[in-house]
C-alpha cells in the first residue's frame, strides 16, 4: 500500500454493519492511482465520508513523529489498527524496519488488559521505544503499579482520543511517563500537532470565528462522499471542527469542538474547560458536560459525573461552588446526573450526544 502497487485499503471500524459501509464506500469503484487509505469516517447522514489519504502523507506523518520523538524505534500496538490512530502504529513501524508487538484490545471481555503491559513492553526490546493510547488507557494503567512502571519504561507515549484529565496527566508525570498529547483527526493522518506543536510539514492557523485549520503534508486529499459545505474547500487546507487558539509562541490550545458549545442565557459555554474544573473536586473520578433545551436559558449546562471509589456523590450546590471558582458561574452546571461510567465512541473520546439523549426527559435527575 505504501510503496503504491496496491489497490487503496479501507479500514472500517470493529464493530457495526461493515458491508453497508464498505458498499457506501464503493469498494471496487475507481479511485484516484495515490489513494493509499479510505479512512471510515461518519458523515451527517449516518453514510462514511471516507478521508482519502495518500502514501506520501501517511509517510510524511510518520517519518514527522519519528524525528519529533527522536528516531525510530519499536512500537507497543494498543490501539485498534482500523482506527488512525493505530494504523500510524503499523506504518511508523513499517518506516522503522520493525514488527510491532500487539496487545489485543479488539477482546470483548478483557478489553485493555494492563496486566499484559510489563511483557509487551520487555519484547519491545532495546532502543527508542513507544506506544500510543487514550486518556482511559492511561487512566487504566496507572491504578496497576506494574503498568505504571512499564509504560515509565518508553521514550514516549503518544496520548490522543480527544483531552486529558488534568489528574492523569498530573499522575503520570508524578510516575515519571512521558506523554506526548497529540491533536488530529483522519483527515490529517492522525496527530499532527504535538503538545500544541504542529509536526513538521504541518501548517496550522485559527479562523476569526475560532475554528481551527491545518493544512501541510500529512493531509488528505478530500472525502470519498464529500459533504455540504466541504471542509475542503480551501485548496490545502481542512477545516476542523474544532476551536482553539495559538499564542504569541505557535502553541495551539483546543478548547473543543463548535458543535459541543453550549447557548445558554445568550452566552457560549465550551464544555472541556468545565469538565475540568469539575474534575478538581475531591469526589469526582470522570465527568462530562453538555448541553439540554431549556425554556428559559435556550440550553441548560448539564453535569455526569462517576463518584471516586468510597466518597459520597456531590451536591449540584457543591459542584457549582467549585466551578465558579475558577470560571464565570454561567458555566456552572444546573443540573447533575450520577452515572457509572461515561458512554464513549471511537477510541475514547465521550459520547455527549448519547448522555444528551439519555437525559433529555426527567428520569434521574438529581437536582436543578
Amino acid at each position: 500500500m505504501l510503496d503504491g502497487r496496491d489497490p487503496a485499503l479501507v479500514v472500517v471500524p470493529g464493530d457495526g454493519d461493515h458491508d453497508s459501509e464498505l458498499r457506501a464506500l464503493r469498494v471496487g469503484s475507481e479511485i484516484d492511482d495515490d489513494v493509499a487509505l479510505v479512512a471510515t469516517t461518519s458523515g451527517t447522514t449516518g453514510v462514511p465520508k471516507g478521508a482519502l489519504l495518500t502514501a506520501a502523507a501517511l509517510t510524511a506523518s510518520a517519518s514527522a513523529t519519528h524525528d519529533r520523538l527522536g528516531g525510530p524505534g519499536s512500537w507497543l500496538l494498543a490501539l485498534p489498527p482500523y482506527h488512525i490512530a493505530g494504523l500510524q502504529v503499523l506504518v511508523r513501524s513499517v518506516l522503522a524496519g520493525s514488527v510491532p508487538v500487539e496487545l489485543d484490545v479488539t477482546n470483548a471481555s478483557r478489553g485493555f488488559d494492563v496486566t499484559e503491559l510489563p511483557g509487551a513492553v520487555s519484547r519491545l526490546g532495546s532502543g527508542r521505544r513507544y506506544t500510543s493510547l487514550v486518556a482511559a488507557q492511561l487512566a487504566k494503567a496507572l491504578a496497576d503499579p506494574a503498568a505504571t512502571a512499564a509504560l515509565a519504561e518508553l521514550d514516549a507515549i503518544l496520548l490522543g482520543g480527544g483531552p486529558a484529565p488534568r489528574p492523569v496527566l498530573d499522575a503520570a508525570a508524578a510516575a515519571g511517563i512521558p506523554v506526548v498529547r497529540t491533536y488530529g483527526m483522519s483527515e490529517t493522518a492522525g496527530g499532527c500537532v504535538y503538545d500544541g506543536v504542529p509536526l513538521d510539514g504541518v501548517r496550522l492557523r485559527v479562523r476569526a470565528d475560532g475554528r481551527i485549520v491545518i493544512g501541510g503534508t500529512t493531509l488528505a486529499k478530500g472525502y470519498r462522499n464529500p459533504v455540504d459545505p466541504d471542509p475542503f474547500a480551501e485548496r490545502g487546507w481542512f477545516s476542523t471542527d474544532d476551536l482553539g487558539t495559538v499564542d504569541e509562541a505557535g502553541v495551539l490550545t483546543v478548547l473543543g469542538r463548535a458543535d459541543d458549545a453550549i447557548s445558554t442565557g445568550g452566552l457560549t459555554v465550551l464544555p472541556q474547560p468545565v469538565e475540568a474544573a469539575v474534575r478538581t473536586h475531591p469526589a469526582v473520578d470522570d465527568c462530562a458536560i453538555f448541553g439540554l433545551a431549556d425554556d428559559r436559558l435556550g440550553q441548560r449546562v448539564v453535569a455526569a459525573i462517576v463518584v471516586k471509589d468510597g466518597c459520597e456523590p456531590p451536591t449540584l450546590g457543591a459542584l457549582r461552588a467549585q466551578v465558579a471558582r475558577t470560571l464565570n458561574a454561567t458555566a456552572a452546571p444546573r443540573e447533575l446526573h450520577i452515572v457509572d461510567t461515561l458512554p464513549r465512541r471511537g477510541i475514547g473520546k465521550v459520547d455527549r450526544a448519547a448522555l444528551a439523549r439519555r437525559f433529555a426527559g426527567p428520569d434521574d435527575r438529581v437536582d436543578q
